[in-house]
């Protein structure tokens, strides 16, 4: 087993600093010789080596990278959630792979002509691809179950890299990265660049609160006697179902993995009104999750200091940011006193401007009617409405030397308020106000990590 280090990844002698939410570990010396090896890329095999390194995989510092794992394809049936005619080709990708599809009612019933290994369920009413895909597990007798929307294009080899993390008896849900597949239209580019589905080319493990806190079932890779112990998917939501389901594994002790050295291909929206439906929808499932999963859903995350910073930057205090800012560097190095006074500097400049992002974020996504009726009467909200808008668009554009970012922005402002716009609907039909409220937490203990 060898491990790759997460892009947080900072060691100062016996402190590691990495991981998602971020986290202080401190370390023995015969810790740290052990990290030493893990950064060289060496691959010890004593158990409890293992059960240190398992420390690090749990907080998202560190991920494997197995080399061979005990399942293979054989081990594996597709299910197919399906409502309407398979599109061309879809089953040829499939290769010999044991497959089970479920017609979720569709006008005219599907038909399966000719391919081996096939098993083809109906239900008589449209129940939902939650419903569905139960109907496909509960017909399933291999170890493993693999989840496949029918707009989703399998390249080979896309199944190996995912099985291997399986030989993680704890690993229960292993998803690829669901890439934007190519196009000719404009809105085919876009979602390459923006989709919700793409969550990066950066493997980590799935958890609420963390940089990869959902993935989507358009393709996914589980044990299905776990699946099953928890009750598989909660037919009760058309949307969200995928991330109701890992969060469930999650609190039952296992773990979820994202592997995006495995891609598979999404197909994009066709017209944008069919993106902001899909975006209003995906906003709609937000507070049916907040019921299920209390504090999950928070729009905003963050320390209070870190929002202090911004509320008095958006009340032109400009002077009275910095100073606040500067007193949480020294507020942090005097609680991690065996952290360089430097590297506390930069985990709080970092941290402000993450902060300052996900203020943006929450602003333009969800409390944006507020702030439209904040920037209609209050004429000193204007201006931070506005940089909530544009400024992520122009940092992206600095960041990548890319005028894109600039060009997106209009539609990827639109989609963002389309979702917001899902957030309330669903608030007020379910009566939970959960995705509207932020969170905030402060600094970690004295000696804490």
């Amino acid at each position: 087993m060898r491990y790759r280090l997460d892009s947080s990844w900072r060691r100062v002698d016996k402190v590691v600093i990495a991981g998602s939410p971020l986290r202080l570990f401190r370390m023995s010396t015969g810790g740290a010789q052990v990290i030493a090896m893990i950064e060289a890329g060496e691959a010890p095999d004593t158990p409890s080596i293992h059960q240190l390194l398992d420390r690090f995989v749990d907080a998202g510092a560190l991920h494997p990278e197995p080399g061979d794992g005990p399942f293979t394809a054989d081990d594996v049936t597709v299910v197919v959630p399906a409502y309407g005619p398979l599109p061309d080709g879809f089953l040829d990708a499939l290769g010999d792979l044991q497959t089970v599809i479920v017609d979720d009612a569709s006008p005219t019933p599907l038909r399966v002509m000719t391919r081996l290994r096939t098993t083809l369920l109906r239900h008589d009413t449209n129940r939902g691809p939650g419903a569905a895909r139960n109907t496909g597990l509960a017909a399933v007798t291999t170890p493993l179950v693999a989840f496949v929307d029918t707009d989703v294009t399998l390249p080979p080899g896309w199944l190996e890299p995912l099985l291997t993390h399986f030989a993680d008896d704890r690993v229960a849900l292993m998803a690829p990265r669901v890439a934007g597949a190519p196009g000719d239209s404009w809105i085919a580019g876009f979602e390459q660049r923006h989709s919700p589905l793409d969550l990066g080319d950066e493997p980590a493990r799935i958890a609420a609160g963390t940089r990869v806190s959902y993935v989507p079932a358009a393709a996914l890779v589980c044990r299905a006697d776990v699946l099953r112990s928890v009750g598989g998917f909660d037919a009760g939501l058309r949307f969200g179902e995928d991330v109701d389901l890992v969060w469930r594994l999650t609190a039952a002790g296992h773990r979820s993995r994202y592997e995006p050295a495995s891609v598979v291909l999404h197909a994009p929206r066709t017209t944008v009104s069919a993106l902001l439906r899909q975006r209003f929808g995906y906003g709609r499932s937000a507070a049916p999750l907040a019921q299920r999963h209390q504090g999950a859903l928070a729009p905003l995350r963050m320390s209070g200091w870190s929002i202090g910073v911004w509320l008095l930057l958006a009340l032109r205090r400009p002077l009275l940011a910095l100073g606040v800012a500067g007193g949480t560097a020294v507020a942090l190095q005097r609680k991690l006193a065996d952290v360089p006074p430097a590297e506390s500097a930069r985990l709080v400049g970092l941290g402000h401007l993450a902060a300052g992002r996900q203020v943006a974020s929450a602003i333009t996504r969800v409390w944006w009617p507020i702030a439209l009726l904040a920037a209609a009467f209050v004429r000193k909200a204007r201006l931070p409405a506005a940089a909530a808008l544009l400024l992520p668009a122009v940092v992206d554009a600095a960041r990548t030397r890319s005028a894109q970012p600039l060009v997106d922005a209009p539609l990827s402002a639109a989609e963002q308020m389309a979702y917001g716009a899902g957030v309330w609907a669903g608030v007020m039909r379910e009566r939970e106000v959960g995705p509207l409220l932020p969170e905030f937490t402060t600094w970690p203990r004295r000696g804490g990590g």
